[in-house]
C-alpha cells in the first residue's frame, strides 16, 4: 500500500516509493506493480495519473478520480503553475542560489509516449536551486583529497523529464544515486558507506489549484526512511524541520 497524504472527492496525493513506475513503461517490461494500479486496487476506484516521477524518485504523486478534472491538473503542470519542491543530496558544493537555465531534448519512451514526435527541438528548463547545508569528508572518492557533499532544495519551474537530475548534472553537482547521469565512484561510495543504494531525490511538497474549489492546495511529503536516516547520518537533522 502507498501511504496517503491527501484525499478528497477530486483528488489523491499519495508517497510513492523510489523503484516504483507510475505506470507500465518500456523502462521495465517485466515490472508488474504501478503506482496507478496500486492506488486503484487500494482505493477500490478508477484514478488518473495528472504527472510523473522518475522510477527512482520517491516522494508526493498526485492522482484525479474523474477525467474533467485531470484535465485541468495536467494544464496547472504543463503552464508550470504548479509548485514542486524536492530535496537531493549532490556532489560537490554547489552555488547558495542558482537558477539553471539550459534547454533539453526530451527523452521519449516507447509505451508511454507511443504517439509523441521523435523530432522535437530542445525544450525551456528551468530549474531553482538552493543549498541548505553541506559536509566533507576527509576521504579521496575522486580526484580529490577530501570529498563534499550538500542537500540542496530543488524547485523545477518547468516539467520536462529528468530535468533537475540533467540540470544538476549540467552544473556538475550531480545527485547521489543517479545511475544515468551520476558519478559510479561517488554512487558507490554512498552504497558501501552508508548502505544507501537509490537515487537521493525526493518530491516532499507540492501545491496546486484545486480543480473543484479554486484554491491553491500544498500538500507534504515526509522522506522515506532510507532517505531520513541518510539525513541524520550526514547530521543535517536539523534541516528536516
Amino acid at each position: 500500500m502507498l501511504p496517503i497524504l491527501f484525499q478528497d472527492n477530486e483528488i489523491v496525493v499519495v508517497n510513492k516509493a523510489s523503484g516504483l513506475l507510475v505506470h507500465r513503461s518500456a523502462l521495465d517490461k517485466h515490472a508488474h506493480e504501478f503506482a496507478v494500479q496500486m492506488v486503484r486496487d487500494q482505493l477500490g476506484r478508477k484514478v488518473f495519473p495528472v504527472h510523473r516521477l522518475d522510477r527512482p524518485t520517491s516522494g508526493a504523486l498526485v492522482f484525479a478520480f474523474s477525467s474533467s478534472s485531470a484535465r485541468k491538473l495536467s494544464l496547472e503542470f504543463s503552464e508550470g503553475r504548479v509548485v514542486k519542491t524536492y530535496l537531493a543530496v549532490v556532489r560537490g558544493n554547489p552555488p547558495q542560489e542558482i537558477t539553471i537555465d539550459y534547454p533539453l531534448k526530451e527523452e521519449l519512451d516507447a509505451i508511454a509516449d507511443s504517439q509523441a514526435r521523435i523530432d522535437k527541438p530542445r525544450q525551456e528548463a528551468v530549474t531553482r536551486i538552493s543549498t541548505i547545508t553541506n559536509v566533507e569528508f576527509p576521504v579521496s572518492v575522486d580526484k580529490f583529497p577530501t570529498s563534499r557533499y550538500s542537500l540542496v532544495k530543488a524547485q523545477p519551474k518547468t516539467g520536462r523529464q529528468h530535468q533537475i537530475r540533467k540540470h544538476l548534472q549540467h552544473i556538475g553537482h550531480p545527485i547521489i544515486g543517479d545511475v544515468n547521469y551520476g558519478s559510479g565512484k561517488h554512487n558507490r561510495f554512498f552504497r558501501e558507506t552508508f548502505k544507501v543504494n537509490r537515487l537521493l531525490l525526493a518530491c516532499t511538497e507540492i501545491s496546486f489549484l484545486h480543480p473543484t474549489e479554486n484554491k491553491m492546495s500544498t500538500v507534504q511529503a515526509p522522506l522515506a526512511t532510507d532517505f531520513r536516516e541518510l539525513i541524520e547520518k550526514l547530521g543535517w537533522s536539523e534541516h528536516l524541520g
